[in-house]
C-alpha cells in the first residue's frame, strides 16, 4: 500500500508539473496568437475540431483503457492495437478527405475544404501514439511524458507564432496543431521498449472489443458533449461569434484541464491495481475527490473573477465579447474534473456499460437543454450548458454508489468545504478590487487576496489535503 501511495503521489506530482508547464506554455503561446489572429481565424479552426475529436475516438476504440485494464498485457496485445489504430486512422483520413466539401457546405464556409484536408492529417499521426500512451500510462511513466510535451509544445508554438506574424491567419493554428501532433506521438516511441512488428494478429483486439466498444461509444459521446456548442454555434451564428466562444472555451479548458489532466494520467491505473479491494478503492476515491475539489474550485472561480482584466490585458479588447462566455463556462469547468475519479473507478471495475449509458444520457439531455434555450441567444445557451454540467455530478455519484459505498452525503462532505471557501474568498477579493482603478492592479489584488483568504480558510479548517500536499512538496524539495 505504501508503494502504491508513493507511486500515486509521484504520478500526481509529475502530472501536475506536466499539465502546469503545458498550461503556462499554452497560455503564453495563446496570448501571442490571439493578438496576431482574429476571432474569425479561431472560429474556422474551431468548427472542424469535432471531426478530428470523433476520428480520434474511433481509431482508439477504447483500446487504450482496455490495455491499461489488462493485468499483464503482452507484445501481441500492444501490436494488435497498433495495427488496428493505424489502419483505422488512415481509413478515416481518406473518408474525411472526400467529405471536406460537405463540411464546408454545412458551415457555409468554402475555404473549409482545403483547411479540413490539411488539418485532418492529424488523425493518422495521432493513431501512432495510441499504444505508447497506453503503455506509459499503464506503468505510471509520467515524468518523461511531461518533459517531452514541454519541448514539443514549445517548438510547435514558435512555428505557429512565426506563421501568424507573417500574416498566415488560420494556417498558423493548423501548422501548430500538425507539428505538435506529429512530434508528440512519434516521440513517445523513444520513451518505451515496444516496437511494432509485421506479424499482424487482430485476435487480441477482438477479445478486448467487448470492453473497449463501450469505452468507444462513451468517448464519442464525451467529444460530442465537449464540441456540441461549437457545432450548433457554427451553424446559426457568425464566424466571429464562434471565434469568441472558442476563445472563452479555450481558456476555460486550459484551467480545468490542469486538474483533470493530472488525474487522467493516474486515476485509472491506481484503481485498476486495487480492483478487488472495495474499501481501499473507496478510500482512494474520496481522497482524489477532495484533492480535486481543493484545486479546481479556487482555480475556476478565481479565473471567473479576473476574466475581464485577464482577457483585455493579455489578448486585447478585441476579445472583450468572450469575457462573459468565459465566466459562465468556469462553472462547468469547476465540475467536469470532479466527475473524473468516479468515472475512472467505474471503468476500472470493468463496468464500461455504466460508463457508456451515463454518458449517453448526459449528451442527450444536454443537447435538449441547450436547444430549449437557443432562441434566447448564445449567453442563455452557454449558461444552460454550464448549469447542466454542474447538476450532472449527482448522476455520476448515483451510479458510482452502485459499485462502491459512496453516498450523496459523502460527496457533499468532500466538495462543499472547498467550494464554499473558494466562493467566499473570490467574492471578497472581487468586492475589494472593484474599488481600485487600473486593470493590472485590480487583477493582481484579486489573485493575492483570494489566494490568501483561501489558504487561511484551509488552515483554520485543518484541511488534511493541503497539509499532505505541502508535506509532499517539502519532502520532494528536500
Amino acid at each position: 500500500m505504501s508503494s502504491l501511495k508513493e507511486k500515486t503521489a509521484s504520478g500526481l506530482f509529475w502530472a501536475a508539473m506536466n499539465n502546469g508547464s503545458m498550461q503556462i506554455l499554452n497560455a503564453i503561446i495563446g496570448v501571442f496568437l490571439a493578438r496576431l489572429l482574429s476571432p474569425a481565424d479561431y472560429g474556422l479552426v474551431g468548427m472542424v475540431a469535432i471531426f478530428t475529436a470523433i476520428a480520434s475516438c474511433l481509431q482508439d476504440s477504447g483500446f487504450t483503457s482496455a490495455l491499461i485494464n489488462l493485468k499483464a498485457p503482452k507484445h501481441r496485445d500492444y501490436n494488435s492495437v497498433f495495427w488496428f489504430s493505424t489502419i483505422m486512422g488512415t481509413s478515416l483520413y481518406v473518408i474525411l478527405f472526400f467529405c471536406a466539401p460537405l463540411i464546408a457546405r454545412f458551415y457555409h464556409q468554402e475555404n473549409l475544404t482545403l483547411l479540413c484536408r490539411v488539418i485532418f492529417v492529424c488523425i493518422p499521426l495521432s493513431a501512432l501514439g495510441i499504444v505508447p500512451q497506453a503503455y506509459l500510462t499503464k506503468n505510471l511513466i509520467v515524468k518523461p511524458i511531461a518533459l517531452q510535451r514541454i519541448v514539443v509544445l514549445t517548438i510547435s508554438g514558435i512555428v505557429g507564432i512565426a506563421l501568424a506574424f507573417k500574416g498566415m491567419g488560420y494556417w498558423a493554428l493548423v501548422a501548430q496543431q500538425l507539428i505538435y501532433t506529429g512530434m508528440q506521438n512519434i516521440g513517445k516511441y523513444f520513451l518505451m521498449p515496444f516496437r511494432p512488428t509485421l506479424d499482424i494478429d487482430l485476435s487480441p483486439v477482438k477479445r478486448m472489443f467487448g470492453f473497449s466498444s463501450k469505452i468507444l461509444i462513451t468517448n464519442i459521446i464525451s467529444q460530442l458533449s465537449q464540441n456540441i456548442l461549437t457545432v450548433i454555434f457554427g451553424r446559426i451564428f457568425p464566424v466571429k461569434t464562434v471565434g469568441n466562444f472558442t476563445q472563452g472555451w479555450k481558456w476555460n479548458n486550459m484551467a480545468s484541464g490542469l486538474v483533470s489532466g493530472m488525474l487522467a494520467q493516474v486515476a485509472q491505473p491506481v484503481f485498476a491495481s486495487t480492483q478487488t479491494e472495495e474499501d481501499r478503492q473507496l478510500h482512494i476515491l474520496r481522497k482524489m475527490t477532495r484533492f480535486t475539489a481543493f484545486l479546481i474550485f479556487p482555480a475556476m472561480f478565481g479565473l471567473a473573477i479576473i476574466a475581464p482584466e485577464f482577457i483585455v490585458l493579455l489578448i486585447s479588447d478585441k476579445w472583450i465579447e468572450s469575457v462573459t462566455i468565459l465566466q459562465i463556462l468556469c462553472i462547468s469547468g469547476a465540475f467536469i474534473p470532479v466527475y473524473l475519479p468516479m468515472q475512472q473507478l467505474i471503468v476500472s471495475k470493468g463496468r464500461s456499460d455504466i460508463f457508456m449509458w451515463v454518458n449517453i444520457a448526459q449528451i442527450v439531455l444536454q443537447i435538449a437543454v441547450i436547444l430549449v434555450f437557443s432562441r434566447q441567444g448564445i449567453m442563455a445557451m452557454v449558461t444552460a450548458y454550464s448549469a447542466f454540467i454542474a447538476v450532472w455530478t449527482v448522476a455520476w455519484q448515483h451510479f458510482t454508489h452502485r459499485i462502491v459505498d459512496y453516498g450523496f452525503v459523502q460527496l457533499l462532505k468532500d466538495l462543499l468545504p472547498f467550494m464554499l471557501a473558494a466562493l467566499t474568498s473570490c467574492a471578497i477579493a472581487f468586492a475589494l478590487a472593484s474599488l481600485l482603478h487600473g486593470l493590472l492592479l485590480r487583477m493582481v489584488i484579486k489573485i493575492i487576496v483570494a489566494t490568501l483568504l483561501y489558504v487561511a480558510a484551509m488552515k483554520v479548517s485543518g484541511a488534511q489535503v493541503m497539509r499532505e500536499c505541502f508535506n509532499y512538496l517539502r519532502h520532494k524539495k528536500g
